[in-house]
């Protein structure tokens, strides 16, 4: 972690107290969490605070952790269920112990801000979670960053998450009639209803949806040939040189 970034979240730290707590993050980023009744308090002073300055929110998105950590897919080929995150470091190849319903439902559904500072050219990243219960709840933030206004919208779209004192909280990218919220992790990837074009009505129209579910997975996986030695210059493995070795005639010296 570069000395930079240590610096600024010492700086956090000592700021914000015990209304933050740092997250473990990639190298170079900085992240910390934020309850959500503190979350307009905090975001202010994100913004306010001469050394922080963070003016800009570069994007808000919302998160849905359903299943999160208890599972682990099959990731080198295809099953029937599909395929997973990337699974490398050691400490993920045995599943998280479940954690009880309780606490999975309130804290399934989080918001991340994306926050930079302009002035002193810095990056920070905040992740709140929701409100327990259905629908989830947070604080908008339009009244600190007025960006977020439609990145809100985007997250209660495709996530349901309502933005409690948002100045127009309505469908942003599906269309009027749509059911549900489709980022969410027990979305059906057929949905709910489909549309098609009725001659007698002329008129587009709603019905459910018609198509079975199923998994969409490729059920054959082929060898990536642009690794090939042909291609990449590389010395052709033994074995395959022998095979690609011609064959003496039958009679001949050496048959």
């Amino acid at each position: 972690m570069s000395a930079a970034i240590e610096a600024l979240a010492s700086r956090l730290a000592e700021v914000l107290g015990e209304r933050a707590r740092r997250l473990p993050a990639v190298k170079g980023e900085l992240t910390i969490e934020v309850a959500p009744a503190e979350l307009i308090a905090v975001s202010t002073t994100l913004r306010d605070h001469p050394e922080f300055h963070f003016e800009v929110l570069a994007d808000l998105s919302g998160i849905d952790y359903l299943s999160y950590g208890q599972e682990e897919w099959e990731t080198q080929r295809a099953t029937g269920t599909g395929f997973s995150r990337g699974v490398t470091a050691p400490e993920r190849a045995t599943p998280a112990p479940a954690a009880d319903e309780g606490t999975l439902a309130a804290r399934r559904f989080a918001v991340v801000y994306h926050l930079l500072s302009i002035e002193h050219n810095r990056r920070v990243r905040v992740r709140v979670h929701c409100e327990p219960g259905e629908p989830p709840l947070i604080d908008s933030v339009t009244d600190v960053w007025p960006g977020a206004n439609w990145y809100e919208r985007e997250a209660f779209d495709l996530f349901g998450i309502l933005f409690r004192g948002h100045p127009d909280l309505r469908r942003i990218l599906t269309d009027y009639g749509f059911v549900g919220h489709p980022f969410r992790k027990d979305f059906p990837l057929s949905g709910h209803v489909e549309v098609r074009y009725d001659p007698e009505k002329k008129r587009v129209v709603y019905q459910p949806v018609s198509i079975e579910p199923r998994t969409l997975v490729p059920r054959v996986i082929r060898a990536d040939h642009r690794y090939d030695p042909l291609l990449t210059g590389a010395p052709p493995a033994p074995a395959a040189v022998a095979a690609a070795a011609p064959v003496p005639a039958a009679g001949k010296p050496g048959a």
